[in-house]
């Protein structure tokens, strides 16, 4: 029997997806994660926004135009947001939501059910996860606790909560051999909060791992000195920084329930680069947030090339169902795609100044594909680089920048 467990979403989904599929796997199924012919298949979906929740619906047709026979199980956010857009669909067998995804194993045969449980209050702890990439994702936290206006994840996937420090320790141990650890949470930053620990502790904590390891999205309130100093601290940290902003105007992020200033946000980039010179700051923004102002909208394009981000994920704002900015005035999705393409030039611009600051340098890059002729992969600070040459993917490489490629990714070679 072949199972497809096909990943909607973050990466958090992503970890508990791989979950599943090591342990089907024990179990003697073939497994995939890819969307191809299968006998089964289990969809971990995504509600973070409308066109998230609406690829998760289309998923489960996807899956019967492979095999119209087969078995459809479906979890995640999506389904724990509403269970019934997936009930009525042909060949779902089971429905659950974000709670007690690993007990999905067991229930392969059920028919016709749905069972969307409590959320739970304490970390739930999966099967060890089986990588079906170059890096390993670790998944510490769940939950959120900030409740930004915009956002109906603290009530998909509830309060915050921590994995235990020595289960992280153990799981790293374990996927060091693999090229990069990436430490991820719903919300990474309020790790430990919940347990009388830190974020800080559990990055001391993995002083002694020898891989690589990055940190998932982290909100900007949490750095500070003393997390430096224990980043500092780890044998290979690689110095990406992806500091969630969604504006750059103050008077926006008061209204998203964001819990800094721009000046806030602005300190604490001066003091990673301080630290960390080679450090790339990336992050996130939505554009046209209900109410959001042309003036306002400037004001955050100006703090975002002030900023100089290496990178950016520019979104527009999508309105969910039970949020408070949802009952805001809403902008037209002319108004919003038109600012999504004025906040994509200025990150292009500023991705464009960031790779050429890398020409004339070495750059340490984890190998993910290769062509025979060119091969591709990330450097520590999240930047895309061609080297040519056919290398063995995961193997970790100094390569010698020498251009940069469309304001898109770093062409460089390796020199003995």
């Amino acid at each position: 029997m072949k199972i497809s467990v096909y990943n909607l979403g973050c990466k958090v989904n992503q970890y508990e997806s791989d979950s599943l599929i090591r342990e089907l796997s024990l179990r003697g199924f073939e497994v995939t994660d890819e969307l191809e012919y299968a006998d089964y298949y289990v969809l971990n979906t995504c509600a973070v926004t409308n066109e998230a929740e609406r690829k998760s619906r289309q998923a489960v047709g996807r899956c019967l135009n492979f095999n119209p026979n087969a078995r459809i199980i479906v979890c995640g956010c999506a389904s724990e947001n509403d269970k019934n857009q997936f009930l009525s669909k042909n060949n779902v067998t089971y429905v659950s939501g974000v709670a007690g995804k690993y007990l999905i194993p067991d229930i392969l045969d059920v028919d016709g059910e749905s069972e969307v449980r409590e959320l739970p209050k304490e970390y739930e702890d999966m099967y060890s996860p089986l990588s079906m990439r170059t890096r390993s994702y670790v998944k510490v936290q769940d939950g959120c606790n900030n409740f930004c206006s915009y956002c109906l994840i603290p009530y998909l996937r509830g309060r915050s909560r921590s994995r235990s420090i020595e289960s992280v320790v153990a799981e790293c141990k374990r996927v060091a051999s693999s090229g990069e650890i990436v430490l991820t949470g719903i919300n990474l930053s309020a790790y430990g909060l919940d347990v009388a620990s830190s974020l800080t502790e559990l990055i001391r904590s993995l002083g002694n791992i020898d891989a690589r390891i990055r940190l998932g999205s982290l909100e900007v309130n949490v750095v500070d000195e003393e997390f430096l100093s224990a980043l500092k601290g780890l044998k290979h940290f690689c110095p990406q920084f992806h500091l969630s902003l969604q504006s750059g105007s103050d008077s926006v992020l008061k209204k998203m329930n964001r819990h800094y200033t721009t000046d806030e946000f602005y300190e604490k980039v001066r003091l990673i680069r301080e630290t960390f010179e080679d450090a790339a700051i990336t992050t996130d923004v939505i554009c046209g947030f209900p109410t959001e102002s042309e003036e306002e909208f400037r004001e955050s394009l100006a703090f975002a090339e002030k900023v100089g981000f290496a990178d950016m994920h520019v979104f527009a704002y999508s309105s969910r169902k039970g949020t408070k900015a949802s009952r805001l005035e809403q902008l037209t999705n002319e108004e919003k795609h038109l600012r999504v393409e004025r906040m994509e030039r200025v990150k292009k611009k500023n991705k464009g100044k960031y790779l050429v600051s890398k020409i004339g340098s070495f750059v340490s890059v984890l190998v993910e594909e290769s062509d025979g002729d060119f091969s591709e992969g990330y450097s520590e600070e999240y930047a895309r680089v061609r080297i040519q040459g056919n290398i063995k993917q995961g193997e970790i490489v100094k390569v010698y920048v020498t251009g940069a490629l469309d304001n898109e990714k770093l062409i460089g070679e390796i020199r003995a």
